[in-house]
Formats: C-alpha cells, structure tokens, sequence
C-alpha cells in the first residue's frame, strides 16, 4: 500500500515538472522568436540607411574623390590619404591645402547628414586619426606608438576644431556639438599590402566615419546576447 501511496503522489508531481518545463521551452521559443524578428528589422534598417547614405556621398563628392586623393570606404567611411596635403610630418597643424578640401567638403558632408533622410539616423561623425608605425629616434617601438598616439590625437582635434569654427560648423554647432568627436588611433590600424607589408605611407590618413543609431542598437543587443549565454 506504501508503494502504491508513493506513486499515487510522485505521478502527479512529475506531471507537474513536465508541464514546467514545456511553459520554460515555450518561453524561450517565444523570446527567440521575438529577438529575432527585433534583429532582423534593426539589421534591415541599417542596411536601408548605409546603402541609401552610400549612395547619396558617392552621388555628391565621386567628381572631387580623386582631385583630393580620398575614397569612399563600403561602410561609408571618406579616407583622406595623401600625408604631404594633410599635415607636416610630426605636426598637427593642418597645411594650407587640407584646409581648402575641408572647406569644400564639410558644408556638402554635413548637407547630406543634416538632411531628414538621414538626420535622426547619425549618432556619431568620427574623425579618425592614423599614423605610421615608426617615429624617428624613438627608444622603443612601443615609444613610437605611444608619439604616434599623441600626434594623432592632437591631428584629430585640430581637424575638428578647424571645423567647429567654420562658417559651416557655427552654423550646424547644437546638432555638431553631440556627435562629432575626435579619435586618434596611432598606428594601430595600418595599410598592409597584399605582399603583408604595412605602407607606411598610406597608414598616415585621416577618416570621417558614420556611426548611425542602427549600429549602437545592433552593439547593445549582440552584448544583451552574449550577457544571456553566459548565465546559467
């Protein structure tokens, strides 16, 4: 009869966590189902945005990419990429001739930026600064990256103060002053050629990089993501 009693008693219990565990599956199908549907719209709009921002820089600057010696990047980043028109070597001030191209560049840029299409869209415009790997008569190589990191550092502020106080920058300063920052990078992100060497040269650069509010919702739910698979 004791027998009898225990399994009268653990059936209905073991019904119980069966029942548990099919709400838990259910649960879970559901919220995957939920992010990803929420990825796949915001990946969506990401790609809507890039490629219609794409599209409308390559349409406004592809006649002055080469008088400037400059490139539209596939993640619509602008590389400016001779040295000798950006900045001395060693400075951070910038040469006569770097001025006339931000002079052009920056209303038209900004224009595009600005416009409704795609004003909402911008979280941040970043001005990136590269340089080299070697720095003549350091101690060390990682002495010539930490100069380097400090050269460039100060290249990317001189860049964005040049155009925080022209007539362009003044006139958009309220929506400029939340999302343009300067980001010297040293050498840590060097041109290599195919042959693996780095080309020194052409890592001396300076980039305007788009950051929209797609790319920081994309960031935050890949580290909600990985924050989910690491518990238990």
């Amino acid at each position: 009869m004791k027998t009898e009693a225990g399994n009268s008693h653990w059936i209905p219990l073991s019904d119980l966590m069966m029942g548990l565990m099919m709400v838990f599956m259910l649960l879970a199908a559901l919220f995957m189902i939920r992010v990803e549907r929420t990825t796949t719209l915001v990946v969506r709009e990401y790609e809507v945005t890039r490629n219609d921002l794409q599209r409308a820089l390559q349409a406004e600057f592809a006649e002055n990419f080469k008088e400037w010696n400059a490139e539209l990047l596939g993640d619509m980043t602008i590389r400016f990429k001779n040295p000798d028109v950006l900045f001395a070597t060693g400075s951070d001030v910038l040469r006569p001739s770097f001025r006339v191209i931000l002079d052009d560049f920056v209303p038209r840029y900004l224009a595009i930026l600005q416009s409704p299409q795609f004003s909402e869209s911008i979280r941040e415009i970043r001005i990136e600064g590269h340089t080299s790997t070697f720095w003549t008569n350091a101690p060390s190589k990682l002495d010539a990256y930490f100069r380097n990191m400090a050269l460039s550092q100060a290249r990317t502020r001189s860049t964005l103060e040049y155009i925080l106080r022209s007539p362009a920058g003044q006139e958009n300063a309220d929506w400029l002053l939340t999302r343009l920052t300067a980001n010297g990078l040293s050498s840590s992100q060097p041109i290599v050629l195919p042959s693996q060497q780095i080309d020194e040269s052409a890592s001396q650069r300076v980039e305007f990089r788009i950051v929209t509010n797609a790319d920081e919702r994309l960031e935050r739910m890949a580290q909600s993501l990985a924050a989910q698979a690491k518990q238990p």
